[in-house]
Formats: structure tokens, C-alpha cells, sequence
């Protein structure tokens, strides 16, 4: 049987952050053994995704950033724009493949990290430690012990929560004909399309040049859309929006993120700790999970150095979460206008400052604040919905076809 101190599950962005964090010197009794295990090539890996963030200065992995703005816009229903500069931040774009190479050229010069391709089977208890129960490309079963076992693969089963929504979108990498794109700046939110009764549809547009984006259709609502329609609502806003009838699509991505207020345990099992989107890691109100698992994984990492219990916290505040289910069931319920909802926050509260807000960096007055600018009697609704509503559990979300 084979053994390690640290064995990492999944190599998405929990799984790779986490790795790439172990691999740097600055152990206090040295450095543990670390095995990151990927899922052979197939249904089990994760799909090529973007990853979006923002951070003032320098960050850990500039060098795989595709693009950067210091410019957001976010674009009202009856056309009405509203651009910020959100200096001194920068909101930066990098895609899973890049990320992946950076990391791994850093864990090559790191000998006590190892790299294996196999499937988890299960993992039981075993003494001071763990068991995985592993089955490789070949179809061999082998059992690898370890001290600690991060585990990042996506939950199967969510935990019971009174509101659970869906963010699905279909994302287009295009290039047209003609310059269509304003080059400095993203566009956040574009709310010029059909809004579902309960929920919220935008476009997510951040674009490379003046012929070349990711065009993005979203939606927050309760199941995923059939067939092709995101695929026809892409076509439609550019065409009828964008004005770019003559394009190519170069690439694509799919995905679907759940939006609830379950809680998610931070500890699965002795030494066993869920992170990335299983620990909790998505921000419930916008899905948004990058900035919060490079939180969790440096804590994670420094527990280790110190010879601590290295169990993950909390990626977001307990004001956060509260906040964040009351808007929730505000949308699932219909009580609140979502698209109407978000163009009031962005027109009315800087949108540095919101930034801020949803990285947990607010005060409790500037949370008021930016409160008030919502609104407040459906929101009061919301809240009392949300804190009488029994918790109930979730069914696993399909994903679009």
C-alpha cells in the first residue's frame, strides 16, 4: 500500500491552487508527501473552464492571466449603461488550461508532490488517517493511505437548504467580422434579454480585442434550459444587439453552479475536508468561487506549515451567507425584480465597493448602505421567508444538453 501525508482529489481550482500552495517551501518539520490525484481523461475530469477575479497589484498567477480590465459596465433593460472604473483592482480572466500549465511547472520543482491519474472509488477511515480507494485507466484497484485528504470533486448530493437556484450558461469565444467589442472594458451584466418569471438572464461579455470576446448567456432560475436554447439566445444578442450577424465561434464552454444556502460541511470525515465548490467555496448570490478557494487553500496551507489541524474555514461570513439567502429566495420566490434588482446596485453603490461587498470586505454600516439601495420591502419579505422556510433537501442539478 502506498502512502502519503497529504493526498489532494481533483485537479480543478481548488485541487491545483491547493497543490501549487504545498509545493513551496517553509514547512516547520519539513515538507509532507503530497499526491494530487486527477481523474483519467473522460466524464470524471473537469471540463476547460474561465475563471474571473479581481485584485489590486501583482497576483500569485499573473502569468496565466488571459486579460485584465479596470473597467466594468453593466448594461440596463432599456439600454441605459453604466461604466466604472475600479481602480485600483483589476478584474482578470484565466482560462483552466493556462492555470494548469503555470501549476504544473511549479510542482516540477517540487520533489514531494506527486502526480497520479486514477479514480476515487471511496474513502474510509483507517487509524491516523485515511484510506482512498482508487481504480486506475487500466481498470487496477490499488489503496493509498494518507494523514489528510482534500477532496475538491463537485458534491454529488447538495446539502438541505430552504433556497437553492441554479446558475447555468452556455459561454461563446468568437471572433467577428468586423470590430464590434470595446476592448477596455467587461461587461458584467447586459440584461438587454428575455427575463424568466423567477430569476434573472444577463450576458457576460469580456472581450480581447475589438473583434474577439467571451460572450456568455446566463441565467439564475430553478433547472436548465432544453436543447439549444442557450445556443439561440447567443445567436440572437449577437446579432441583434451586438450587431455582429458575421462571426465564428472558436471555442465553447458549459456549466451549471449551484446557488444555495445549504451549508456545506467543512469537515467530511476525521481528516477529510471538502474544498473548492464542495466546501461552500461559490459566493451564493453570484457564483463567483475563485478569490474564495485561494482564501481556503491558503489557510489550509499555512495550518500545514504550522503543524496545525488543517481544516478549511468558512470561505464566506456568516453576514455574507445571511445576506446572500435572503436575495435568493427574493429571486426564487418572485418577490424581487432581479434584473431591476442589480441594475439599481450598480447605478447607485461604486462598483469598487461592491467588489468589495462580495469578497466579505465590507463593514456591517457599509453593508446598510448598499441595503438600502435594494429593494426593501420585498427584500424584508424575502427575510422572513428565508428564516421560517424549513430546510429540504436538494435534488443533484442536470446539466444542459
Amino acid at each position: 500500500m502506498d502512502e502519503a501525508d497529504v493526498v489532494v482529489v481533483g485537479a480543478g481550482a481548488a485541487g491545483l491552487s491547493l497543490t501549487e500552495r504545498l509545493a513551496a517551501p517553509g514547512f516547520a518539520a519539513g515538507a509532507p508527501s503530497v499526491v494530487l490525484l486527477d481523474a483519467p481523461p473522460g466524464p470524471l475530469r473537469p471540463p476547460r473552464r474561465t475563471w474571473c477575479f479581481w485584485e489590486s497589484g501583482a497576483g500569485r498567477y499573473d502569468a496565466a492571466v488571459t486579460a485584465t480590465w479596470r473597467s466594468l459596465r453593466v448594461h440596463a433593460q432599456d439600454g441605459r449603461s453604466t461604466r466604472q472604473d475600479i481602480a485600483p483592482l483589476r478584474y482578470k480572466m484565466i482560462r483552466s488550461d493556462t492555470f494548469q500549465t503555470l501549476v504544473e511547472e511549479r510542482l516540477a520543482a517540487a520533489p514531494h508532490i506527486t502526480r497520479r491519474q486514477a479514480t476515487v472509488q471511496r474513502i474510509t477511515p483507517a487509524g491516523r488517517g485515511s484510506h482512498i480507494h482508487l481504480r486506475d485507466a487500466e481498470g487496477r484497484a490499488t489503496v493509498l493511505h494518507a494523514r489528510y485528504v482534500f477532496d475538491s470533486r463537485p458534491p454529488r448530493v447538495l446539502p438541505p437548504a430552504r433556497t437553492c437556484l441554479l446558475q447555468h450558461f452556455r459561454g461563446w469565444f468568437v471572433r467577428t467580422r468586423r470590430p464590434v467589442f470595446d476592448r477596455g472594458a467587461a461587461d458584467l451584466m447586459d440584461f438587454r434579454t428575455p427575463q424568466p418569471r423567477d430569476g434573472l438572464a444577463f450576458f457576460y461579455v469580456l472581450p480581447t480585442s475589438a473583434t474577439t470576446a467571451l460572450v456568455e448567456y446566463t441565467q439564475f432560475s430553478a433547472a436548465v434550459l432544453p436543447g439549444d436554447a442557450y445556443d439561440r439566445m447567443l445567436r440572437g444578442y449577437l446579432t441583434d444587439v451586438l450587431g455582429a450577424a458575421g462571426h465564428d465561434v472558436t471555442d465553447t464552454e458549459t456549466g451549471v453552479i449551484p446557488m444555495t444556502d445549504g451549508r456545506f460541511a467543512r469537515r467530511s470525515a476525521p481528516g477529510v475536508f471538502p474544498i473548492g465548490v464542495a466546501g461552500g467555496a461559490v459566493r451564493p448570490s453570484t457564483g463567483y468561487a475563485f478569490s474564495a478557494i485561494q482564501r481556503q487553500v491558503t489557510a489550509v496551507s499555512t495550518a500545514l506549515r504550522a503543524g496545525r489541524d488543517p481544516l478549511p474555514p468558512a470561505p464566506h461570513s456568516r453576514r455574507s451567507r445571511a445576506m446572500d439567502a435572503v436575495l435568493l429566495r427574493g429571486l426564487a420566490s418572485g418577490r424581487v425584480d432581479g434584473a431591476a434588482f442589480f441594475e439599481q446596485l450598480f447605478s447607485h453603490v461604486p462598483m469598487e465597493r461592491l467588489l468589495h461587498f462580495l469578497d466579505g470586505r465590507t463593514t456591517p454600516l457599509q453593508d446598510v448602505a448598499i441595503g438600502l439601495r435594494t429593494p426593501i420591502l420585498p427584500m424584508v419579505r424575502s427575510a422572513l421567508a428565508a428564516a421560517t422556510c424549513p430546510r429540504r433537501p436538494v435534488a443533484p442539478p442536470a446539466r444542459p444538453s
